[in-house]
């Protein structure tokens, strides 16, 4: 197919080609943009997770330590709210559990919004394209019949016309089914986030939620030498 037949048929559709193919770059770029995201996303995330359920109690470093990791991914607020926790009982001797879950599912109910981000343009695109493949056929049909209208016409002519007009319904199509795969493939990569971030929680709540103050080192001889002046 050369780029010649591809300008003809793109005017054979009064320019409506030239939409579908616009139409197919924005699809493009958003299959690829929330694909990359989504698939570090998931896998990323899950390293983050077992990589924390396979501890014991977190020390302030390891939560640093997971949070730099977790730079960019959805993890990453519940991290910064498990850190703040961290100081809280560091500071304070303890910290209610039940604010602590308030606060890690307040993390994700913000942080869920930016999973679905420019999906809604996949939607549009599923919807608009197959209406404007077959609007571009029918003013192809119209070129395509308006040569029986001239004297000494070529059957021919007409169902070449019409093959021609058809091209711009295919291309629609096939512009919606690739977007409607990508939609329902990156709203089950949506679901399987959102399930990690509740893990997470889960995991953070049973390592930090009620857990004694975990010191770093050097301050431990220096909450041994308050404890034995309280108690003499």
């Amino acid at each position: 197919m050369s780029f010649a037949y591809i300008v003809h048929l793109a005017n054979y559709s009064d320019g409506v080609l030239y939409i579908l193919m616009l139409l197919f770059v924005i699809e493009l770029a958003v299959i690829f943009d929330r694909g990359w995201y989504l698939r570090n996303a998931i896998s990323k995330g899950k390293k983050i997770l077992w990589g924390i359920s396979n501890r014991g109690k977190l020390r302030r470093p390891d939560l640093e330590e997971l949070s730099g990791m977790a730079k960019g991914l959805p993890e990453e607020a519940l991290l910064s709210v498990a850190l703040r926790h961290f100081n809280l009982i560091h500071h304070y001797g303890s910290a209610r559990g039940e604010a602590f879950a308030n606060r890690l599912d307040e993390a994700i109910f913000l942080t869920t919004p930016s999973l679905d981000k420019r999906l809604w343009i996949l939607d549009t695109i599923v919807t608009l394209a197959p209406l404007l493949g077959l609007f571009g056929t029918i003013l192809g049909m119209f070129h395509a019949f308006s040569i029986l209208a001239a004297p000494g016409h070529d059957a021919t002519s007409v169902t070449g016309g019409v093959a021609d007009a058809l091209i711009a319904t295919a291309s629609g199509l096939f512009i919606a089914m690739l977007g409607l795969l990508s939609f329902n493939a990156f709203n089950n990569s949506i679901e399987k986030t959102i399930f990690q971030l509740e893990s997470l929680k889960v995991v953070l709540m049973n390592r930090l939620d009620g857990a004694p103050v975990v010191l770093e080192e050097e301050a431990i001889p220096q909450q041994a030498s308050v404890i034995k002046k309280a108690t003499a």
